[in-house]
């Protein structure tokens, strides 16, 4: 197949998880970009009847839009790689990887990436232990104000901030609701950045770093995908040597979970120029106001271009 050849591409969105919206708004984004490529897409929402079809159709590629558990924990993708359906992304160990953020965070510490200090804790331990004398250990772990987050997830969903410490047990909850383990962390005063690392020819490179400004302070899931809730700045407005050792930092934590293809990669820069390591998310968002559009175009290119370069990478690799 040449390199201009069309090629028949299943773009996957939607799914059962929470972030199911969000999904559905990325996938039509993709399949948009790859249909104004050159290539025949068709979007699909991943279900019971999913693999089946694609045993029996064989498309080119596929392009998982998925954002959540149904796509980003690596059961899917280690079910593509079985029945030998090219897929844009991570293996799926990768992907779990990167979807505990307990361990991304160890993994990532261990490469020599700062990350906040933290305590992880399970539902079933904040049960048994008592949830008075669990929070109490926390407060005196780790004072000043705290960012709590559930262990698994996206789009800071189940996300607090936490400067009252009346409101720790109710942030417990939230974190509690998306997923049966929680990290409490300190949190990191500064400028948040997204890095998108695209991976086209197995050499990672980094995209413009995305400043993020909430209007409330807080980078929200209604700041994330509500137009106007926040204001971006491609390229950051860091120094330059600081934004550079901010795209070391995203690189180092891309090559150190094995991520492949595309990833976005979550810091903070504090006032001394460090930049410390957040999250590194699999599939990120593709939307209209998401992180990696804004990185694409502020890197003068576009998503067509991008995103066709993925599947062909993606089909290269199998070959």
């Amino acid at each position: 197949m040449s390199e201009s050849a069309a090629l028949s591409v299943v773009v996957l969105a939607g799914g059962i998880s929470h972030e199911r919206d969000v999904s559905l708004r990325s996938g039509r984004r993709v399949a948009d970009a790859l249909v104004q490529a050159g290539h025949r897409v068709e979007l699909r929402d991943p279900d019971a009847g999913l693999l089946p079809y694609l045993a029996e159709r064989r498309p080119d590629v596929v392009f998982p839009a998925l954002h959540g558990s149904s796509g980003e924990d690596g059961s899917l993708l280690e079910l593509l790689a079985a029945i030998g359906v090219p897929t844009v992304g991570s293996t799926g160990a990768a992907a779990r990887r990167a979807w505990s953020k307990p361990v991304a965070t160890s993994l990532v510490a261990q490469a020599g990436v700062a990350v906040p200090e933290s305590i992880v804790l399970s539902h079933e331990a904040f049960r048994e232990l008592g949830a008075a004398s669990v929070l109490r250990v926390v407060r005196e772990a780790l004072d000043g104000d705290l960012v709590v987050k559930p262990g698994a997830g996206g789009s800071a969903q189940g996300v607090t901030i936490v400067e009252d410490p009346t409101e720790l047990p109710r942030a417990m909850v939230d974190a509690f609701t998306y997923d049966d383990v929680a990290v409490v962390e300190r949190r990191i005063v500064g400028t948040e950045l997204a890095i998108a690392v695209v991976e086209t020819d197995g050499a990672p490179r980094a995209l413009t770093a995305v400043e993020i400004v909430p209007t409330t302070g807080v980078y929200s899931f209604q700041a994330r995908y509500n137009a106007g809730e926040t204001t971006f700045f491609a390229p950051c407005r860091l120094d330059e040597e600081t934004a550079t050792r901010a795209t070391e930092a995203a690189l180092l934590a891309h090559r150190t979970l094995g991520l492949r293809d595309l990833s976005r990669v979550d810091l903070i820069v504090d006032a001394a120029g460090t930049p410390w390591f957040l999250e590194a998310n699999v599939f990120p968002g593709l939307t209209e106001t998401s992180l990696v559009p804004l990185a694409i175009e502020a890197s003068d290119t576009d998503a067509a271009t991008v995103y066709d370069a993925l599947v062909r990478a993606a089909v290269a690799r199998v070959a």
